[in-house]
């Protein structure tokens, strides 16, 4: 069995490969939703994510039917107690931003549709920096108190607005970021690398990388004159017209070679060696591509072959 990871400073343990949710009620309907569900779980898999705002962006969507899909499965399973649930706020077209009203509406909003009475890891999903971190870290602190949340999180954040959440929390002994959710992987690492991991690292805070597989592109089926049919083509495309992103597939496609292994598996691999990594975040329409997304958890790579796509990728 797979050895769980420690979440930063939290008493939650992860599997090395976070389920995205995003799909859920998009490109993965119900039943695939559940299907996917049932083979990350049967292969060890705990640690689900989700939002209150996937998929509103879908036309007939008004937003939460990724928990409420979630939620259903939980119901029918009778598993709540091995998974580890996260979910987001700030997103919701009825539940936007971060005031601390907003905040407390959206999560026993969250808790209905997951069918659950505590989140597991709440994030603030996008940071709203017209809203003062003590009124964010301060209604977060509440629902910790009240049971309705274990740990809290933040994804898209300043390292200045996080820096002043953790100092706050400290100073009042309230609720502390213990996660970080960041854009990170092989072709994208500006984002994360310097002020945010530095100050992450500092603070003992773990990371949870988005776009782990940079939209489908790490997967290896993005190539010169290849026609893919996804809703992400375009996104994942972009990386085929620069020197990095070709670099990146040659490092990837040698590592996989020597190995046995899909790309994507070698591209998770290497972001989840990253100091901070506890576990990078990749969906999956179909139990088909599941595969080589948990393969990651039995893959190491060695110095040389992590040194040599960081190279690639710099």
């Amino acid at each position: 069995m797979t050895a769980l990871r420690k979440l930063g400073s939290s008493d939650l343990e992860v599997f090395p490969l976070a389920l995205g949710g995003n799909v859920f009620g998009w490109t993965a309907d119900e039943a695939a939703s559940f299907a996917v569900l049932d083979a990350y779980t049967a292969a060890g898999g705990n640690f689900l994510d989700t939002a209150d705002s996937y998929s509103a962006w879908v036309d007939g969507n008004s937003g939460g039917e990724s928990e409420t899909i979630i939620g259903k499965w939980l119901a029918s399973r009778g598993n709540r107690d091995d998974v580890v649930i996260a979910t987001k706020v700030s997103q919701h077209p009825d539940y936007q931003g971060l005031t601390a009203a907003n905040i407390k509406a959206a999560a026993d909003a969250s808790l209905r549709r997951l069918g659950t009475d505590r989140i597991d890891l709440y994030y603030t999903h996008f940071d709203k920096p017209e809203v003062p971190v003590e009124e964010i870290i301060g209604a977060l602190d509440e629902l910790v108190k009240a049971g309705k949340v274990r740990q809290i999180a933040a994804s898209n954040i300043s390292p200045e607005r996080l820096s002043a959440s953790l100092a706050f929390s400290d100073r009042e002994g309230l609720a502390r970021y213990v996660a970080l959710q960041p854009h990170y992987n092989l072709v994208s690492r500006d984002t994360y690398e310097g002020a945010l991991r530095d100050l992450a690292e500092r603070e003992g805070l773990a990371a949870v990388p988005y776009y782990a597989l940079a939209s489908g592109f790490l997967t290896g089926k993005y190539r010169p004159g290849t026609t893919v049919d996804s809703a992400r083509a375009a996104g994942a495309g972009k990386h085929l017209d620069t020197e990095r992103g070709r670099r990146v597939l040659t490092a990837l496609d040698e590592t996989a070679a020597a190995h046995g292994v899909p790309v994507a598996t070698v591209a998770l691999a290497w972001l989840a060696a990253q100091p901070t990594v506890a576990a990078p975040l990749a969906s999956a329409r179909t139990t088909d591509q599941l595969p080589d997304l948990l393969a990651l958890a039995e893959l190491d790579l060695t110095g040389e072959e992590l040194d040599a796509l960081t190279e690639a990728s710099a």
